[in-house]
């Protein structure tokens, strides 16, 4: 089994602790924020956590996860919404699927994190949200070797095809909003 993916139980990832740290409310009202989102989809749903509360806004949610067992879970929490198993390298979705689409501590789990962002661009007509945890060690979270250096981050971003993001570093994590040009 590939070590950089989640191997917990499915129940630790909607433990009080790790919602607390991954300020959920916060991160899905900024990705929100200054945009007209009524579709997104949520790349590595895990247990729905994120897609549970974007639905809380009335937007129309769909899920992509590569374990079964994950999306049965999320779907406990949305049952309304469209699930399915896949890759982040590979979405299942046509082009221009989403109004935003939204990576919540994933991309650094991807065997392609490039080939993820392109896919996201891809499915994507507005925004794509990327929330991960910052290069330092922390108590919580994966070890320093799986995270992502916000250099190399900055370069994915730019060879993906996006011009336009913001960074907000949050207490425990650091999201990207990126924009799609509308050239």
């Amino acid at each position: 089994m590939d070590k950089k993916v989640f191997s917990g139980s499915i129940e630790s990832l909607r433990s009080t602790e790790r919602v607390k740290h991954l300020e959920v409310q916060r991160v899905v009202e900024l990705c929100l924020e200054n945009n007209t989102i009524q579709k997104m989809l949520d790349v590595g749903t895990g247990s729905g956590v994120f897609a549970e509360v974007f639905r809380g806004y009335g937007i129309k949610v769909s899920g992509v996860d590569p374990h079964p067992e994950m999306l049965n879970f999320a779907r406990e929490y949305v049952p309304d919404g469209d699930f399915r198993q896949g890759a982040a390298e590979q979405l299942p979705y046509p082009d221009r699927s989403f109004d935003l689409v939204f990576m919540g501590v994933v991309l650094h789990e991807t065997n392609d994190p490039l080939k993820a962002l392109k896919e996201s661009r891809r499915v994507s007509q507005n925004r794509v949200c990327i929330l991960e945890w910052p290069y330092q060690s922390q108590s919580f979270g994966p070890p320093l070797a799986h995270r992502l250096k916000p250099e190399f981050l900055e370069e994915l971003f730019h060879l993906a095809g996006f011009e336009d993001w913001q960074t907000t570093e949050l207490d425990a994590t650091i999201l990207y909003r990126l924009n799609l040009s509308t050239k």
